[in-house]
């Protein structure tokens, strides 16, 4: 009997000794969930009063004099650590800029080796590069006749004549001295234009079929275009019947920008300088059809070759005319 009671407290004892943690990390943890089991129990039990007061002693504990848990003389030693970092920021911002500005000219880019050839642009310009009326209906026309005047507005002969000089043509105009100095701008008159200028036919060809449209190059500061020779223009089908364009006229004279009007000095100098243009007027082109035209400047230094770049020296639109 004796000893069955000896093994039996035996047995007892291995049970108790098995059910106690087999290292102190298991301690640990079982002690860590009961804590954190008693703080679920707790903020159980916490009322809405009870979280209201605990945040107004955060944003005010009158017993500590704290404010949002730091007192007077720690906020004002933070704020003025901020208030002394971002003003060093602020001047160091102010001096570069101080700097960069005197390095750069507004009148001319310090830098313009890397300027590339002149872009081209059309005028009348609505509704992308698709050129689309019918002649028998005016209201599909007269918008891009509108869009003329208005853009041939400051080409006008007599603003044209009291603002700007005449030039001698076929030789560039450059003009030396202070680089703030106004420059002068050479005369290019609306009646240049000829049967695209509006004048004699306010409608510009377009209530016939035979519409004009402007080209002119982009704008670029001290660019001399064909390094002395005019640069010209020729207009061809892109792609396709070479037939659809049989006619185009080109104005003035051979469709070409004449010397006098480059080199060009910035809208801050020559504030009266008026782009240089070129109106083609389309005389016999393929009725009820899609007809895609290319335009191409030619010339010393143009580039029109290039195929990521469908601007550069080069511009493609497409007319249609229905009667």
């Amino acid at each position: 009997m004796e000893m069955n009671a000896t093994s039996g407290g035996a047995e007892g004892q291995r049970k108790i000794y098995h059910q106690k943690p087999e290292n102190k990390d298991e301690e640990r943890a079982q002690h860590s969930e009961d804590e954190q089991e008693k703080c679920k129990e707790k903020m159980g039990k916490k009322t809405l009063a009870d979280v209201i007061q605990e945040m107004k002693t955060f944003l005010w504990n009158s017993e500590k004099k704290e404010c949002m848990g730091r007192t007077a003389q720690s906020w004002g030693l933070i704020l003025f650590f901020y208030l002394i970092l971002y003003t060093f920021l602020a001047g160091m911002f102010s001096f570069c800029m101080y700097g960069l500005l005197l390095a750069l000219s507004p009148y001319t880019p310090t830098y313009r080796d890397r300027v590339s050839p002149p872009g081209v642009m059309i005028r009348p310009y609505l509704h992308g590069f698709n050129i689309a009326f019918s002649v028998s209906e005016p209201s599909t026309w007269m918008p891009y006749v509108n869009s003329m005047h208005d853009f041939l507005q400051a080409y006008d002969d007599n603003i044209q004549e009291e603002k700007n000089i005449e030039c001698p043509a076929g030789q560039y105009f450059v003009q030396d001295g202070v680089e703030s100095e106004e420059k002068k701008a050479c005369q290019f008159k609306r009646s240049q234009l000829q049967n695209c200028s509006g004048i004699e036919d306010p409608m510009f060809g377009y209530s016939k079929g035979q519409p004009c449209i402007l080209l002119k190059m982009n704008r670029i500061i001290g660019y001399r275009p064909g390094y002395g020779t005019p640069v010209s223009v020729n207009c061809a089908i892109q792609k396709g019947d070479e037939s659809a364009l049989k006619s185009v006229d080109f104005y003035p004279g051979n469709g070409t920008f004449d010397l006098m009007y480059y080199p060009y000095y910035g809208k801050l100098t020559h504030v009266n300088y008026t782009s240089p243009l070129v109106a083609l007027h389309f005389t016999d082109v393929k009725k009820n059809d899609f007809v895609p035209i290319q335009c191409r400047l030619n010339g010393e230094g143009i580039v029109n070759d290039v195929t990521n770049d469908r601007f550069l020296g080069r511009i493609t639109f497409t007319l249609s005319i229905r009667m």
